[in-house]
């Protein structure tokens, strides 16, 4: 399951927009944010149904003909007010009040501002084709309107124009709505997208260092079950055996078992089992390579600090060193990545029974890499982690107080 980020404030975000949304509702639930936009829309409404009607009941009307009787005036801030209930509707029929309502536009000066609403859901929240159907069945009915009931103050064409830039305004401004909320809806989705990729990724490395480390535990107790097997085989078939072979047969079998044991703990950075038709891997690193892999990085320019306070180095395990030396390798690798130009700090320190300490450090880059960032698949320090917590140790990574980044490692050492 990939996790979603939830906004904030999601309650000054549309309903559509919202994270995560319900799946058995076929329309989202508004929001307060919506709860908002409608009460407003509702009072201007009401407002402007209030303020129409005055201005058609007074002597000289300032904005448009009155109708020719006092109750058609009345019907229409009836219808006005009818509209005004409808805005709580729109958003779950946008198309249908517009059609409902466009034959109102041919007279209705009560009911424009609700009826521009509509005219703006139904831009915001249908196909482009369907918006602008609308607005041609406004513009025609627009012509008409401005016949019916004119401007007083402006002649027949200029009423038809400012109807004309009022609706393409209104269309223009829906459209520019429509086309950010599907920008949010996209990112969002390639957002969700990259994430599940990325705990894909992560989760295959995962699998395959796991794969890896089932096929070195074969190899490396193969032989010791087989010994375990072959002392409890003679036991039972020889159970009149003195007591002193008895007793030595047993002594095998627990330090076979103790063996194992201890090499079950090792599984990590034993040799990789042979490749599906290729050759074996050559043999394994370990902590007395590090000298070398250090001169490789210093010659490709990587300015690399050592400092190394290993007590009894020859008496550590080999499969603790293969993971000292993967560790640091993997570090080296993330500071020629990700910080290029920078010096590396390498501290590996410890002894029998304190265990081994391995760090790697290297200054946060400032800006942009100027060649470029190397490709990756960004999985390196998921197999280490693997190791590490496999082994018995302890891994952390990430910018220390200094703001300086660092991976270090605690793998225990047996005494």
């Amino acid at each position: 399951m990939t996790s979603i980020a939830v906004p904030e404030h999601p309650w000054l975000l549309p309903g559509e927009l919202v994270v995560p949304a319900e799946p058995d509702r076929a329309r989202p639930r508004r929001t307060t944010r919506d709860w908002i936009v409608d009460s407003l829309a509702f009072l201007v409404s009401v407002v402007w149904v209030l303020f129409a009607t005055a201005d058609a009941l007074s002597p000289d009307p300032a904005m448009a003909v009155p109708l020719p009787h006092d109750w058609m005036t009345g019907a229409d801030a009836l219808i006005g007010l009818v509209c005004c209930g409808l805005l709580w509707l729109r958003r779950r029929w946008p198309l249908g009040l517009v059609v409902a309502t466009t034959p109102l536009t041919l007279f209705s000066m009560a009911a424009a501002i609700p009826l521009l609403i509509f005219y703006f859901t139904v831009v915001v929240h249908r196909r482009t084709a369907i918006a602008i159907a609308v607005t041609g069945a406004g513009l025609v009915t627009n012509l008409v309107f401005s016949w019916t009931r004119p401007d007083p103050s402006m002649p027949y064409w200029a009423t038809v124009s400012w109807g004309v830039v009022l609706s393409f305004a209104v269309l223009a401004w829906g459209m520019f709505v429509r086309a950010r909320r599907q920008l949010i809806v996209s990112l969002r989705e390639r957002a969700e997208r990259a994430e599940a990729e990325q705990q894909l990724r992560v989760t295959q490395a995962r699998h395959l260092e796991r794969t890896r480390i089932a096929r070195e535990m074969h190899d490396v107790l193969a032989h010791r079950i087989s010994l375990l097997s072959l002392h409890a085989g003679a036991l039972e078939f020889r159970p009149d055996a003195p007591p002193d072979e008895v007793a030595r047969a047993a002594g095998v079998i627990r330090g076979s078992a103790h063996a194992a044991l201890q090499d079950l703990r090792e599984v990590i950075g034993v040799l990789r089992a042979e490749s599906d038709g290729g050759a074996p891997e050559p043999p394994q690193p370990t902590l007395a390579d590090l000298p070398a892999l250090i001169a490789e990085s210093r010659s490709a320019g990587v300015r690399v600090n050592v400092s190394d306070s290993v007590a009894s180095p020859g008496e550590l395990p080999a499969a603790l060193g293969r993971a000292a030396y993967r560790i640091v390798q993997e570090g080296l690798t993330n500071a020629r990545k990700h910080a290029a130009g920078a010096a590396v700090t390498v501290d590996v320190a410890g002894g029998p029974g304190t265990g081994l300490t391995v760090a790697i450090g290297n200054r946060w880059p400032v800006g942009a890499p100027t060649g470029g960032t190397l490709p990756g698949a960004g999985t390196g320090l998921v197999g280490i982690s693997e190791r590490v917590t496999l082994a018995g140790g302890r891994l952390a990574y990430g910018r220390d107080d200094a703001g300086d980044f660092r991976l270090a490692a605690w793998l225990p050492w047996p005494a």
